[in-house]
């Protein structure tokens, strides 16, 4: 070889490197470009504003109270993928614009963590935004809204489908510049579990999370050793997903689909599935409950909040009202419940509304001889060391009676019953409600009742003298729960009984 050949191999590399270079250059573009989507700019976005990061100015609403929690979950405007859980970018944008005219700032996870765990409420009203299964909207869309309004929010990911399916989801990239920009943390959705599976021979189909499945090839469905085994796995590797990319450990789990219990499971079941999340993470979001759950002390009792879900049919008024709903109140706040209407929540399903059925001035259910409602109960869930005093009407000897219940929804609800000649006392037990107590009263159309609400007892005066003292069996969280009414007649055509007055104050 002459001392040429290493030159002329030298020059050959080279040439090679600069062929090569630049269709390397373009290939890593083109990679970067695939991971990395192009954000668009909020909707009348100024020129040139800066992002930026932090609270908004304090508004007009009562400071100190529980943040209420909001359910997103794509934010686009292609209508080919449109469904009704994605809200445009327009919508977003009004919606973060009239939160924030109203003085809401938002909360991140572990501001709304450390208020669960028995921290203070927020000096000022907040939100807490959250955002399930991770989409490419949050980054192309929200990221830029978010900012746009100075506010943060908290993306659950299935951690399987993120860089998947592109551009439907997020990919890892994008998710680790939205965590850079203080904006977002990212939370737990499962692995491989945001789907539905058989759970029995006839191909039923259930949350893959909330049920044991069925096992085709030995013809049987999951012990609770395996369902366990199965679940629990997924977690881990759900959370070994997102702190392997480099974030924090999630503190937060959603439920996919909001189904906390399968089609088919047994309370073992869902004890195996409460416990594996309680292991894991502060709380578990939902958007439906068999109990109102808003952010409080009874959600954090439960390990379990429920979050209004925004939809796209949810117009910037209907927010503000759900928002309104939810926000926590004092029972100083409310002490004339019959004069508001419509805060009242009926539960006959007879199709009454208003408190008319209750104060004797209808319209009254034509197919029943009973009507009940509730009193705001989103926003009195964490009520205690309360009083109520109510005055009755109407009543006709053993033809009909009223109920006031006191701890609404809480685990130990108490039932105050009146009739023309006694009052009872009733406890909530295995869904049905059992008499505890029973006094006789002097005969009369109308009776007055003055209960005391306390973190330990349960007080019932009747006409200033009849007594009756329940001590409380739940605690905490468990115990609290606001006030409902309840008129009853032995039909349809009888005489309703009514309360002549109601009033709510604090001890």
């Amino acid at each position: 070889m002459t001392r040429s050949a290493p030159k002329r191999a030298l020059l050959g590399l080279l040439a090679l490197t600069m062929v090569c270079v630049p269709f390397y250059g373009a290939w890593r573009y083109e990679e970067f470009h695939r991971a990395v989507t192009a954000q668009e700019p909020p909707p009348g976005a100024r020129p040139g504003a800066a992002p930026a990061v932090g609270g908004t100015p304090a508004g007009r609403r009562a400071r100190g109270t529980a943040p209420v929690v909001l359910a997103y979950h794509d934010i686009s405007r292609d209508r080919r993928s449109r469904s009704r859980y994605t809200v445009t970018p327009e919508a977003f944008d009004a919606q973060l614009a009239a939160l924030s005219a109203a003085g809401y700032r938002t909360l991140d996870t572990e501001e709304f963590v450390a208020y669960l765990r028995g921290g203070p409420a927020p000096a000022r009203p907040t939100v807490f935004l959250t955002f399930d299964d991770g989409t490419r909207g949050l980054w192309v869309h929200a990221d830029r809204i978010l900012a746009e309004h100075r506010m943060k929010a908290a993306a659950f990911l299935i951690t399987r489908s993120v860089g998947s399916h592109r551009p439907y989801y997020l990919s890892w990239d994008e998710i680790g510049r939205m965590h850079d920009s203080g904006r977002w943390d990212f939370q737990n959705h499962t692995r491989d579990l945001h789907r539905r599976a058989p759970v029995d021979a006839s191909g039923r189909l259930s949350s893959a999370l909330a049920a044991r499945l069925w096992l085709p090839g030995e013809k049987r469905r999951e012990t609770e050793r395996e369902y366990r085994r199965r679940v629990e796995e997924d977690l881990d590797r759900s959370n070994d997903d997102i702190t392997g990319h480099g974030l924090p450990v999630p503190r937060l789990f959603a439920y996919p689909f909001s189904e906390a219990d399968g089609h088919t499971s047994e309370g073992p079941t869902n004890r195996i599935l409460r416990s594996a999340l309680a292991s894991r993470f502060a709380a578990a979001l939902t958007n439906s409950s068999v109990r109102p759950l808003p952010a409080g002390r009874r959600a954090a009792a439960a390990r379990e909040v429920r979050r209004v879900e925004v939809t796209a049919g949810t117009g910037v008024e209907d927010l503000m009202a759900d928002v309104e709903r939810w926000t926590a109140v004092p029972p100083a706040a409310c002490p004339a419940p019959l004069t508001q209407p419509e805060l009242w929540q009926h539960g006959d399903r007879v199709g009454t509304t208003g408190v008319g059925v209750l104060t004797g001035a209808g319209p009254y259910p034509r197919s029943t001889g009973y009507a009940a409602a509730a009193y705001r109960p989103e926003s009195s869930a964490d009520w205690t060391g309360y009083t109520v005093d109510a005055r009755v009407g109407g009543l006709r000897d053993a033809t009909n009676n009223v109920r006031l219940i006191v701890r609404d929804g809480g685990l130990d609800p108490v039932a105050v019953g009146l009739s023309y000649s006694y009052v009872r006392l009733l406890e909530l037990r295995g869904g049905r409600w059992h008499e505890t107590a029973r006094r006789r009263l002097t005969d009369s159309a109308g009776h007055r009742v003055r209960i005391t609400v306390e973190d330990g007892r349960t007080v019932v005066v009747v006409d200033g003298g009849t007594r009756i003292e329940r001590a409380v069996r739940a605690s905490g969280g468990d115990a609290t729960g606001g006030i409902a009414l309840s008129v009853r007649n032995g039909g349809p055509a009888g005489a309703w009984p009514r309360f002549t007055s109601l009033a709510v104050r604090p001890r």
